[in-house]
């Protein structure tokens, strides 16, 4: 005779009970939950502004980009700008300039920072303390007084445009901009440009193989003679074959200013003066402290090695030392591009002071200009961030 099968248990309770008794379920649901308080929260933000434009007679709206600016813009290197211009196109300027005084300061901050970094922990008193108090007082000092304090010295001390210090016959400095030749590239120009693009990918991936057979075989290729010679070599050879597709516009004096070449603004030189050394004095304090992480017996294992003391420091300490300045660094890197806002202080037209400026005071758009200006820094710290964790993937400790 068949014996039936036990029926199994009923389950206990509902679905949602057992979903939010599983942790893993528990926490998609608290995230979903979470993410839709945050929508319904814009959501009425944007509803809310939405009505109280629309009760004092003003629409939201990015139409104002394609009227006239009629404004002038001193400084726009890369980009042709005129005040019969649109706000679009001030705009455009704006973040080119952002961008530019955000990339040299970037690269002058980090040498000046790891340069005062390794000096603040020479074993000579006078440089360290020196350097100790140069530190000291650009961190305790606001970054907008020295961005004022470097633009009063530059308007106040150079001389002006027709007493201009020359330097070479060819760049001249004075209190309204240093003027140096600007480049123009003549047929054929191309091909030098594809010629160092070539070389560079050719470093690229020379230094690549050169580690690997390192790593393989203990053979140690002289990269850097062999890189500077490929970056140098094949670019001056096309440069050559092209018949030196380059010359120089040289600024001329022309009544009451120079004319031709590129003058760089003093607001643009404060400026990017300023935001260095300012951002130069954290970052040094980051790398003595990367540097003191390291563990001593390290660079005493390098020193019986018989290396000298400056190959422990670049072969040994620093490779090391990344890993704990990085992170930190990234930081600085992004407060260098946020505070070139400050520029509007001195009159230098970057975004702040073009789209977020003069457009919002011409157009009466505060929400719109508010709105682009936001979203370019969200963008730049963005881009920034994710450079800086490629970096920061590639020094990484590689664990087993």
């Amino acid at each position: 005779m068949a014996i039936a099968s036990a029926a199994p248990p009923a389950p206990s309770g509902n679905l949602l009970a057992r979903l939010w008794r599983t942790e893993e379920t528990r926490s998609v649901i608290i995230q979903i939950i979470t993410l839709a308080v945050l929508f319904a929260l814009v959501m009425f933000i944007g509803s809310n502004v939405a009505t109280n434009l629309k009760a004092i007679g003003k629409e939201f709206s990015f139409d104002f980009l394609s009227s006239t600016s009629a404004y002038d813009i001193t400084f726009s290197p890369f980009l042709e700008y005129s005040s019969r211009d649109t706000h679009l196109r001030a705009a455009f300027v704006g973040i080119l300039n952002t961008l530019l005084v955000a990339f040299w300061g970037i690269i002058l901050a980090s040498i000046l920072g790891f340069t005062m970094g390794v000096m603040r922990l020479s074993s000579n008193w006078l440089v360290s303390r020196t350097v100790y108090c140069i530190i000291e007082f650009t961190r305790n000092v606001p970054v907008l007084l020295h961005i004022l304090l470097i633009h009063g010295v530059i308007i106040t001390t150079l001389p002006p445009t027709k007493q201009a210090i020359p330097l070479a016959d060819s760049f001249f400095i004075s209190n309204r901009g240093f003027f140096v030749p600007s480049p123009i590239f003549e047929d054929g120009f191309w091909l030098v440009a594809v010629a160092f693009i070539v070389a560079i990918v050719f470093i690229i991936f020379f230094r690549r193989w050169a580690k690997k057979v390192q790593n393989l075989t203990g053979k140690i290729y002289p990269v850097f003679l062999i890189s500077m010679g490929a970056l140098f070599g094949l670019t001056g050879l096309a440069f050559l074959v092209m018949g030196m597709p380059l010359s120089w516009d040289i600024p001329e004096l022309k009544g009451f200013n120079y004319q031709g070449g590129m003058a760089l603004r003093p607001e643009f030189l404060a400026l990017w003066i300023a935001l260095s050394y300012y951002t130069a004095s954290f970052i040094a304090e980051i790398v003595r402290g990367g540097i003191i992480a390291i563990s001593h017996g390290q660079t005493e294992a390098a020193s019986a090695l018989g290396l000298r003391t400056n190959r422990v420091l670049q072969l040994v300490v620093i490779p090391q030392a990344l890993r704990v300045i990085i992170p930190p660094l990234t930081s600085q890197y992004l407060n260098i591009t946020k505070n070139s806002s400050l520029a509007i202080a001195i009159g230098y037209m970057d975004i702040v002071a073009t789209i977020g400026g003069i457009s919002l005071m011409q157009t009466g758009k505060e929400m719109e200009t508010m709105v682009i200006v936001l979203g370019c820094y969200l963008v730049l710290s963005l881009a920034i961030s994710a450079v800086m964790n490629i970096v920061n993937r590639r020094v990484a400790l590689v664990t087993r």
